[in-house]
């Protein structure tokens, strides 16, 4: 495991909740996010396993071929103790910045900070004074959609994903997937997962909830994708499905020497799981069920 702590150390400037360093490795920018043990003020909500959750989470947008951040599991020394960390490469360069999703939309529009009503995200999107492919953007939102599902993110909001824009030409296109620190329920210590009845972990994965707002309330995301009434996520689950090697995610999963046998078995149970819902919708579009 690689060792991050004689690294080069830079001003932090990433944004997020998460603690973190902005270090250079082998001559590259990362950020590098640690555990949060506790993460909100007065609150006892630990995010120890965040990292495992980032990489992990990472890795899967690029098993199924989705451009996304490059990650590395790391260890990091930090008050006399190691600690777990992901490293993300910085995707930006001299000629390109990153606009998260929320400052294209005061960007567009000064007078209207809209929330995660998938309605309005669409609406401007669409309305974007030219300053995006709709329609390409328009795909690679429900490709992020389908496989958050599976992985379980519960905090893609509008800070979350977002765009590459060339400094040149002002044109944006969507960035590579970041921030995916939230999926694989990363509240959970191995002492909660001990006590967990298999039901439990199902119910787990069937009931996720997305950021993404219909009608003002956040959506079941494999629910949403079972009902089949969003033409653009049903023709997402087409694109993508094809594309998710179970046995690769698997592999990926017991692979990960420094994670414990009960997490690993957690996880591979819940994407079980989520996959074989996911598997089910897929058949019966395309007629196989």
């Amino acid at each position: 495991m690689i060792d991050f702590t004689n690294c080069i150390e830079e001003i932090n400037t990433y944004k997020g909740s998460e603690k973190k360093k902005t270090l250079i490795y082998e001559g590259k920018r990362y950020l590098v996010k640690f555990p949060d043990p506790i993460r909100e003020k007065n609150k006892e909500i630990s995010y120890i396993n965040n990292a495992y959750s980032e990489y992990i989470g990472s890795k899967i947008f690029k098993i199924l071929g989705i451009p996304c951040q490059e990650v590395i599991l790391g260890k990091y020394n930090y008050n006399h103790k190691d600690k777990i960390v992901c490293a993300c490469l910085d995707f930006t360069d001299e000629d390109n910045f990153l606009l998260e999703f929320e400052n294209l939309v005061l960007s567009i529009n000064v007078d209207k900070k809209i929330d995660t009503e998938i309605s309005d995200i669409m609406g401007l999107l669409e309305n974007s004074q030219g300053l995006i492919d709709y329609n390409d953007t328009k795909d690679k939102f429900w490709d992020m959609f389908i496989v958050d599902s599976l992985i379980g993110n519960t905090d893609r909001d509008n800070t979350n994903f977002g765009f590459l824009v060339n400094k040149k030409t002002k044109k944006a296109k969507f960035s590579p997937i970041f921030d995916c620190g939230s999926c694989l329920n990363p509240l959970l210590e191995d002492k909660d997962i001990k006590k967990l009845k298999e039901s439990d972990i199902k119910n787990l994965a069937i009931n996720c909830y997305s950021c993404f707002k219909e009608n003002g309330k956040k959506i079941n995301a494999l629910s949403y994708i079972k009902n089949g009434q969003n033409e653009d996520s049903n023709k997402a689950l087409l694109r993508v499905f094809k594309n998710i090697k179970i046995d690769d995610i698997l592999n990926l999963i017991d692979s990960i020497e420094s994670l414990s046998k009960v997490r690993k078995e957690f996880y591979k149970k819940i994407l079980k799981y989520r996959f074989e819902i996911l598997e089910s919708c897929y058949k019966k579009m395309v007629g196989e069920e």
